[in-house]
């Protein structure tokens, strides 16, 4: 078995892979959502847009699921702060996310317009409030987050629910949206036809631009303005967790730090600027073959890589910064589980992850078409 070193980092990695998978599962069906008002304008083409993720919206959300009881289990000081730091945004974001499957299976079982349309933009609201609220999260833990430690160990939030809209976590929240919403176009362009596929096009061209402006924009905002943490002194990475006795100071441009110490890293953000600026270019294009549609996706989900990776890169080892007492900020080194219980985690992930991705696989494989408004009609009491 690994060392403790060795289990923390690797829980690390696997943790921001299961964020990953969920950013790019279930961002889709966000994507998908929050473009259901602006590329279906018929009844019958918003059952085409919903039918396009119906089959497999559910199973995404495991990837969710499974990134939080992780979070949880690996992580318990970062949980339980993150909780009391952001509650009502979580709360906020919770109620979002039980929308959705209540729009997804009640929204077509009355033919009413009224009725369909009221699920539509619950369907809306729950892909993106959470969207956003994830973005906005991200650019708050890129700042810092105010809480602190008493000899209990009983964090303490010092900060409020409206501090967390600054200017910086806006921009971060619209690097999310626009993120999520190149995504779900590729998606959508891939998955029907017609006027569908088109208004899809043109709106993924037009949010890939805005993405690529956003994430920019906020990198320059990190290396010329946004204040960075930075480990001052001696780290006991195979200690148990104790947070508050390290020493961490802060400074502009610290946050690129990683960065300068790798160059190769730097392969990373732009990664994130160059693969939505070719799903644009793929989107322009007049004629698409369904492989340059697959390749589109394809960039948006590296695209997604990307800029999550770059956001952990630039962090690391840091999970939560805090920015009223930095010495107590929580690291990946010292705010986790015991030895035993990564251990026994990291068992249970490496016999069911790969279950998870080959039935994930196997369904896409199987549900696989093009769904046409031929086809919703044909099924028109069966489909979504």
């Amino acid at each position: 078995m690994f060392d403790y070193e060795t289990l923390k980092f690797l829980w690390w990695c696997i943790i921001g892979f299961l964020f990953i998978a969920f950013a790019i599962t279930d961002g889709m069906d966000m994507g998908v959502g929050g473009l259901l008002p602006f590329v279906a304008k018929k009844d019958v083409e918003r059952r085409v847009v919903i039918n396009t993720v119906g089959a497999h919206w559910d199973g995404n959300q495991v990837w969710f699921i499974t990134a939080g009881a992780s979070l949880f289990a690996a992580w318990p000081l970062v949980y339980a702060t993150a909780f009391s730091g952001f509650y009502f945004a979580m709360m906020l974001t919770l109620f979002c996310l039980f929308l959705r499957p209540l729009a997804f299976d009640y929204r077509s079982k009355i033919e009413s317009p009224r009725w369909r349309d009221n699920w539509d933009k619950a369907l809306f609201v729950g892909s993106m409030v959470p969207t956003l609220v994830f973005g906005i999260a991200f650019g708050n833990l890129l700042q810092g987050v105010p809480f602190n430690f008493d000899s209990l160990m009983r964090v303490t939030y010092t900060g409020s629910f409206f501090a967390l809209f600054n200017p910086f976590a806006l921009l971060t929240g619209v690097v999310s949206v626009t993120m999520i919403l190149m995504h779900g176009s590729t998606w959508l362009v891939m998955r029907t036809d017609a006027d569908v596929a088109q208004r899809s096009a043109n709106i993924g061209r037009i949010v890939s631009v805005v993405l690529i402006l956003a994430f920019a924009l906020a990198g320059v905002m990190i290396w010329q303005s946004i204040t960075g943490y930075l480990v001052a002194s001696n780290l006991d990475t195979m200690g148990q967790a104790q947070p508050t006795t390290k020493e961490v100071i802060t400074a502009v441009g610290t946050w690129l730090n990683n960065y300068n110490d790798t160059p190769l890293l730097w392969l990373l953000p732009i990664t994130g600027i160059t693969m939505p600026l070719l799903v644009a270019l793929l989107l322009s294009k007049k004629s698409k073959t369904m492989s340059v549609k697959v390749i589109a996706f394809l960039a948006s989900s590296l695209a997604i890589v990307g800029i999550i990776l770059t956001a952990g890169i630039a962090m690391f080892p840091f999970i939560m910064p805090s920015s009223s007492q930095p010495n107590h900020s929580l690291l990946m080194w010292d705010a986790v589980s015991s030895e035993g219980t990564l251990g026994v985690m990291l068992v249970v992930v490496a016999i069911f992850t790969p279950i998870i991705i080959g039935y994930t696989f196997w369904c896409y494989k199987k549900m696989w078409r093009t769904v046409t408004i031929a086809e919703i009609e044909q099924n028109n009491h069966s489909a979504y």
